[in-house]
């Protein structure tokens, strides 16, 4: 169980903006990484916010070249755990009118790193 949390305050300019907070009150950096198509995305930045202890600014660039018709879900975890933290989910081309894409999508992402965690857990404990 991570002790992260993880709060979006706004996309802004194609930057996803929110704040990390470690409930332990940690001065190190929390390892975070954000994957699309289970693949690192790179353009991100994490630093401390100096008025709150624990507290970390998140800023993530969402690269124009993962961006294309129909529905790209980023999920944010924690590098050590695995834990998911957040998700976001850009839908692009068509409007779509009730469409639960994102959130199939979403599950997806969920369940593949569900059979990840499983797999190391079953490499470390055999």
């Amino acid at each position: 169980m991570t002790n992260l949390t993880v709060v979006k305050t706004r996309i802004h300019a194609g930057i996803w903006e929110g704040v990390v907070n470690d409930s332990q009150n940690s001065d190190s950096a929390p390892e975070i990484e954000v994957l699309h198509l289970e693949r690192p995305v790179q353009s991100l930045a994490l630093t401390q916010d100096i008025k709150t202890k624990g507290a970390w600014h998140l800023r993530i660039a969402i690269p124009p070249d993962l961006l294309s018709d129909g529905v790209q879900v980023f999920v944010i975890q924690d590098r050590e755990t695995g834990e998911k933290l957040d998700a976001f989910t850009i839908i692009t081309g068509e409007p779509l009118e009730d469409d639960i894409r994102s959130e199939i999508q979403l599950l997806r992402e969920e369940l593949d790193m569900l059979k990840r965690a499983f797999r190391r857990h079953c490499l470390e404990t055999s």
